[in-house]
């Protein structure tokens, strides 16, 4: 996908105000330096660094530094060159050709042949990539012709959006598809940065490539204003990110709750994007209460999904339409008004007494002398307001007769416990986003984690076969079956996407532009004083 488990996420997005090359939007008029370091502030620890086997917004934010893509997507998310400089597609086949002169971190030159094994590695099931489905369809395979520079991929089932998807994929080098190991807390790719040293849980150091000459669009390496190193610095503290902007000792920060006031009154560079913020999901794994779609209704009908957005977006966000964002989508966002359930507690109980579930003596919910109870799980890396909006949903749930444990944890523990599958969870506030309705297929249908990133363990067989028709239809042409399949979705209560929400960077002493999710390191220019 690109997804951009902003969850987690699950990954990259396009941005309604991104852009892929030139200078910073308010560069142009100010006094551009060389040399300097770049400081990035990241909410949480990124973990492997593997490009493949994340879906983590946060660590793909980190490989952006590090390796590129075939295809990169300018402010209005049109495709535009970056390692290949042409390319044509079906929903089928795509075919690449490479940019000539692109070397690795190591001084390797990049060849088809290495393109090529990227897509095969991914698109093997056994390899249990993270980006299968994602980026590479499962079963597509590959092949190279490297005297002509050419890349052509085959995938066994249609996608709407192959060459999207596909030129999407973080491109290892050879040394690193050898040595998977090396990735963990390091790099092999074509990337503008080198890693030079990493601390967990504190900062990783980042030096740039004075041999890269290359990138996205009409990217020029004698440009002014680039940064000789970066530096990503790890601070979970909102409140403590803002002070470090505040004072200078920080370039780039996201800020989600009310400390963003305090950067706008000083006019900080400010980079908006409208992303998926608030999305409820149910494990519905068999024996779970989350299995039962009259549950999942009961429980969705206990919710006022208009104030917790409220709650979770400090007021400034808006109910989310559809499965994908404003300014993320080739496609029409609103796919799902008026599917889900409304927010009815009076419909709720009889909702779930029909399900079975009875109120005890003591106000909580048995059936067959079990108790409904849900372990909510939320992420502690997304700002303060995530903790308020759980809090709030227990209130909901507390009021339908349901006990409500909350768990909360940081972005790896949530890769850990929900997208790979190894904790136990019963719902989940985890906002992912994606760029286009097909991205969103393996989180919401196909194997479970370890084999899938269908970690909801979702089995619609409506919205399956609408996938199967909208993915043969070549790109925007398919928007309206894509928009079916989203509905069906809503109306099984499989996914509840209730919030979007502005998620701005804000920066001081530098320029820079948004693409895909994330901020884009060719488009960082260092300021004077």
């Amino acid at each position: 996908m690109r997804s951009v488990l902003r969850i987690a996420v699950a990954g990259t997005a396009a941005l309604s105000l991104a852009a892929c090359g030139g200078t910073g939007g308010d560069a142009g008029s100010q006094n551009l330096v060389n040399g300097k370091t770049f400081t990035m502030v990241l909410p949480g620890d990124p973990g492997n660094l593997d490009p493949h086997f994340t879906s983590l917004s946060v660590t793909m934010q980190v490989d952006r530094f590090l390796y590129d893509s075939l295809v990169a997507f300018d402010k209005d998310g049109t495709s535009v060159p970056n390692l290949a400089e042409k390319w044509e597609a079906t929903t089928t086949t795509a075919k690449f050709t490479l940019r000539k002169g692109i070397t690795c971190s190591d001084g390797s030159p990049l060849t088809a042949a290495t393109v090529a094994a990227n897509i095969n590695f991914v698109g093997d099931p056994k390899n249990s990539s993270s980006r299968i489905g994602v980026y590479v369809p499962p079963g597509a395979t590959a092949t190279a012709d490297d005297a002509a520079g050419t890349v052509t991929v085959t995938s066994p089932v249609p996608n709407s959006f192959l060459d999207r998807a596909v030129g999407a994929l973080h491109i290892v080098c050879d040394k690193g598809m050898k040595d998977r190991d090396l990735l963990k807390q390091g790099a092999s790719g074509t990337g503008m940065f080198t890693v030079t040293e990493v601390v967990p849980a504190d900062h990783y150091t980042l030096e740039r490539r004075k041999d890269y000459a290359w990138g996205p669009g009409d990217w020029k390496a004698d440009q002014q204003g680039l940064p000789d190193k970066v530096t990503l610095r790890i601070v979970a503290n909102e409140s403590t990110a803002v002070n470090l902007l505040v004072s200078g000792e920080a370039n780039a920060a996201g800020v989600i709750g009310p400390d963003q006031q305090r950067l706008q009154a000083q006019k900080a560079v400010q980079r908006d994007v409208m992303a998926m913020f608030g999305e409820l999901w149910f494990n519905q794994k068999p024996g779970l209460p989350g299995a039962d779609a009259a549950v999942r209704r009961g429980l969705t009908q206990a919710l006022d999904l208009g104030q917790l957005t409220q709650v979770l977006t400090s007021g400034t966000g808006q109910l989310a339409k559809g499965l994908v964002a404003p300014g993320m989508t080739p496609c029409d966002p609103d796919t799902i008004s008026g599917r889900l359930p409304a927010h009815d507690l009076a419909a709720a109980k009889t909702t779930l007494d029909t399900a079975g579930w009875r109120a005890g003596s003591d106000g909580i919910r048995v059936k067959d002398g079990k108790r409904l109870a849900i372990t909510l799980f939320y992420t502690t890396e997304l700002g303060t307001t995530m903790q308020a909006t759980a809090e709030l949903m227990q209130k909901f749930w507390q009021e339908a007769g349901v006990e409500v444990s909350m768990k909360g944890g940081t972005h790896a523990e949530l890769s850990q416990v929900i997208v790979a599958g190894q904790g136990s969870w019963d719902a989940g506030i985890v906002p992912l986003n994606v760029s286009s309705p097909g991205a969103i297929v393996p989180f919401v249908s196909g194997p479970t984690p370890p084999n899938g990133t269908n970690f909801a363990g979702i089995q619609n067989s409506k919205y399956a076969a609408l996938v199967q028709e909208a993915s043969v239809i070549a790109g925007t042409a398919g928007c309206g079956k894509w928009a079916e399949a989203e509905r069906a979705l809503a109306e099984n209560v499989d996914v509840v996407p209730f919030a979007n929400a502005n998620r701005p960077i804000f920066g001081k002493g530098a320029t820079f532009e948004l693409t895909e999710g994330s901020l884009a390191p060719g488009t960082i220019r260092m300021l004077g004083a």
